[in-house]
């Protein structure tokens, strides 16, 4: 595979979760339809958002690249060969998700509009029945090692400190 056709191939797999994508589209209509500003200043809004931004791309993009060492060909994440439990899967058993967050939350910071408070929560949780889906798809694939991995890691975040 060349690089230029390796790199298509990395995009034409890279999931995009149908909620985020179509959260942050709305709030930027609403944005420019309906302008309703974040309070504080706007120098603020930009760095902390950038940041956001920043970090959930990398995110993301640690979380697509440890799942396609574990896939079945180049970029082909739909069927995993084993379940993903190490790098950002040790953090968060959905770290593309959280990145994605991280980016649609970053992405209305930085444009300073408060439309991002009623989309992102609208887009996650339009989202959680994919995510129990596919959490049950592990289940049927990996058993009890999918179970046990449930049992041990967040699915979104931890909240509260680990007590092991």
């Amino acid at each position: 595979m060349t690089t230029g056709s390796a790199a298509r191939a990395a995009i034409r797999n890279t999931p995009l979760p149908p909620g985020q994508i179509i959260g942050m589209a709305a709030a930027a209509i609403l944005g420019r339809a309906f302008p309703l500003r974040l309070p504080g200043p706007r120098a603020l809004h930009r760095v902390i958002g950038a940041a956001l931004v920043g970090g959930g791309t990398a995110l993301a993009v640690w979380a697509l690249r440890e799942r396609g060492r574990h896939a079945a060909g180049p970029f082909d994440l739909e069927r995993p060969q084993a379940l993903v439990t190490t790098g950002p899967y040790a953090l968060s058993r959905h770290p593309m998700y959280v990145g994605w967050w991280l980016i649609h939350l970053g992405a209305g910071l930085y444009s300073g509009s408060a439309w991002v408070l009623i989309s992102l929560p609208a887009a996650a949780l339009a989202e959680h029945p994919a995510v129990l889906a596919e959490e049950r798809q592990l289940v049927r694939s990996f058993g009890s090692e999918a179970e046990h991995y449930a049992a041990t890691v967040p699915r979104y975040l931890r909240i509260s400190p680990s007590r092991r």
